[in-house]
């Protein structure tokens, strides 16, 4: 038995490390290594691991602190893995996973081996040594991982400003067509949303432009939708959705934008993951951070310009 999880625990270090690697390198196959891998430790090998140290005791006084054991791991390494593969609920779980191992497996451990006059202190020492290095590792990756997807961020920021600057060079087309009023009504909207954000943040459309990068706090969540439900806008957001799913209705029935009438909540992601339209405001303003929805935005107003020019 100790044989089999030797190699059970040689095989899943390995395709951990393996997909590490991968990851590391950008390379394909790492996201499906690192699933494999965490789910063989969290559901093999840790369980067996701790069944086979349980039974070699001898004892039954030490069963709960095997099963807090194995409980903390598979929350603090499934918490590991949705923030590495940026599932949905990662930031939740991390902040879960990140003070459980203290408020539940520490006392529990302390306890237990308290009651055991010849278990040694160095242990306890080296027990309380890997709850630290766990801690800073998780709140390194947590901190690695939000700057990645900040800086990502801002690449698209990029690129959206350069795309805009092509299309601002296109010649307008006349202001009385409908869906180029509508489109305008939208633009204004997004624009003045931008300016709400930016002067509660004290944030010039300059800086944003040139260097986003140099904003203060790019990640911090809840900015947007303050900004916004301070100036009226109730709930944050309601003004953009009524006038996108005013354009999408006018695009409908204007002839030749049929399709991209049916594309078009998919284009201006006005659709939130639960399909509820009740949560899109919370999801779009109050839950992404700071640099996110500036993105949002300018993503959109880039969309907008796009169809304005293809009106004839």
């Amino acid at each position: 038995m100790k044989q089999k999880l030797y190699i059970l625990g040689l095989v899943t270090a390995i395709i951990i490390l393996a997909g590490t690697i991968f990851k590391i390198n950008h390379l394909a196959g790492a996201g499906k290594l690192l699933t494999v891998g965490f789910v063989m430790l969290i559901l093999l090998f840790l369980p067996l691991a701790f069944r086979n140290i349980y039974r070699a005791e001898g004892t039954t006084k030490n069963m709960l602190l095997y099963i807090v054991s194995w409980i903390t791991c598979f929350i603090v390494f499934t918490a590991m893995l949705f923030k590495i593969m940026h599932w949905p609920f990662a930031g939740i779980m991390m902040t879960i996973a990140i003070p459980f191992p203290y408020i539940v497996f520490l006392p529990v451990f302390l306890i237990i081996t308290g009651r055991n006059k010849n278990f040694s202190i160095y242990n306890t020492v080296f027990v309380l040594m890997l709850l630290m290095l766990n801690s800073v590792f998780a709140g390194l990756l947590s901190l690695n991982v939000t700057r990645n997807r900040v800086n990502d961020s801002f690449n698209l920021s990029g690129n959206y400003t350069a795309a805009e600057l092509v299309l601002d060079k296109i010649p307008s087309k006349s202001p009385d067509n409908p869906v180029v009023r509508e489109i305008n009504m939208v633009l204004s909207t997004v624009e003045k949303y931008r300016k709400l954000i930016m002067d509660h943040e004290n944030i010039s459309a300059g800086q944003w432009g040139k260097s986003p990068e140099t904003i203060l706090k790019p990640d911090i969540k809840g900015v947007a939708a303050k900004a916004l439900l301070d100036s009226g806008d109730i709930p944050e957001g309601a003004e953009l959705l009524k006038g996108l799913k005013k354009l999408i209705t006018l695009l409908e029935f204007t002839p030749g934008y049929s399709e991209l009438a049916k594309e078009a909540p998919r284009i201006f992601d006005i659709v939130s993951p639960n399909g509820n339209e009740a949560d899109w405001y919370s999801w779009k303003f109050k839950e992404n951070n700071l640099s996110w929805v500036l993105i949002y935005l300018d993503g959109l107003e880039t969309n907008l310009k796009m169809i304005k020019a293809t009106v004839k």
